[in-house]
């Protein structure tokens, strides 16, 4: 219920509301008065796409590390973009993670404009979200190769794997006997094995549908899995 001390403040207050229920772009105060906090808690529960555990993980840490401490107990209502720009100007830690961090609570609050609780994303930083990580370095082949010479030999398919089949580590992890057909050159990813924050490994998808995918072998990879799978 709003009051006010001067009967023309209210007639505004009247007359814009009235517009923006003509306009269909009226929020009733009331719903915004949720903290992020909560709402945080239901929108990780509730996404269309369940989150796979160790995405959840991750999201979870970065709630409690970077946006709870500010903004967990803050209504919804009350998040302005003044409130947005003076948190993430105390953000620390690496340039990505801040980006990382800004994404997510853009995507939460986009979703909470989505279910009519807020009128707007107060998220609207230019560049905020985007990552301008410096290029890795890549080995070259003599490195890779190199590299494969000094380790245990059991892992000497998995070093070259990775560096002339350029796989991730996940996905590295995630390669069984059925995903290596050496008599066609052929190497199928269609799972990741990660480690959750218990120690836990579980399988499951790539990230991303393009992270499915076969890959030609060349000659070298061929024969050193045909010695390892001997093995």
């Amino acid at each position: 219920r709003e009051t006010f001390r001067r009967s023309e403040d209210a007639r505004r207050f009247a007359a814009n509301v009235e517009t923006e229920l003509q306009r269909g772009a009226w929020i009733d105060p009331r719903l915004g008065q949720v903290t992020l906090r909560e709402y945080a808690t239901g929108w990780l529960d509730l996404r269309p796409a369940p989150l796979r555990q160790r995405t959840r993980e991750n999201y979870e840490g970065i709630l409690e590390r970077h946006i709870f401490p500010t903004l967990g107990s803050v209504e919804l209502g009350k998040i302005t973009p003044s409130l947005i720009r003076h948190w993430h100007g105390r953000l620390t830690g690496a340039a990505a993670t801040r980006a990382k961090t800004y994404r997510l609570l853009r995507s939460l609050l986009a979703t909470a404009v989505d279910d009519e609780l807020l009128a707007r994303n107060p998220c609207h930083i230019d560049g905020a979200g985007v990552e301008r990580a410096a290029e890795r370095p890549s080995a070259s082949i003599e490195q890779v190769c190199a590299l494969a010479d000094v380790v245990e030999p059991r892992y000497r398919a998995l070093v070259l794997t990775a560096g002339l089949g350029g796989l991730r580590l996940g996905e590295l992890l995630g390669l069984r006997r059925r995903h290596v057909n050496v008599l066609h050159r052929e190497l199928v990813v269609e799972q990741q094995e990660q480690e959750l924050a218990s120690g836990r490994l579980v399988l499951g998808p790539p990230k991303t549908d393009a992270g499915i995918r076969r890959l030609t072998l060349p000659d070298e990879l061929v024969e050193e899995l045909e010695d390892h799978l001997a093995a």
